[in-house]
């Protein structure tokens, strides 16, 4: 199939299907007009690729873990032990991730709880500050 019959059938853009492409992650043929042709195993792939992109996983990460994936019909299980600790390590630095959000986040509500309920106040406040 062509790249757009992927995209489509994958919902991921052609210009993003180039990029998996050019990390590695699809490897399609090419007809003598340089045009490429997908394999049906591809929209699997394509899928898996989503589905580790959307965990939070880079696409370094992604191809040197992809070959190892196995679907299990109900999602991705890693099917060569050894990668389990990368994946915790991945797991790990999103949890850091997520909880430097978290304080930002609640910095941010201080920041808005701290702010006057109306303009006036504010105007008053900010003319205090200024003068």
């Amino acid at each position: 199939m062509r790249i757009g019959e992927l995209a489509r059938r994958t919902g991921v853009s052609e210009r993003s299907l180039r990029y998996y492409e050019e990390q590695g992650l699809l490897g399609p043929e090419r007809t003598p007009a340089g045009y490429r042709v997908y394999a049906e195993s591809d929209v699997d792939v394509v899928r898996h690729v989503r589905m580790l992109l959307e965990a939070g996983l880079n696409t370094r990460f992604i191809r040197n873990v992809l070959p190892c994936m196995v679907d299990t019909g109900d999602g991705l299980a890693p099917g060569c032990p050894e990668l389990l600790p990368h994946l915790r390590n991945e797991r790990d630095r999103i949890t850091v991730a997520i909880d430097g959000l978290a304080t930002a986040r609640t910095l941010l509500d201080e920041v808005i709880e701290a702010t006057p309920p109306d303009n006036s106040e504010y105007e008053a406040w900010l003319a205090r500050r200024v003068g």
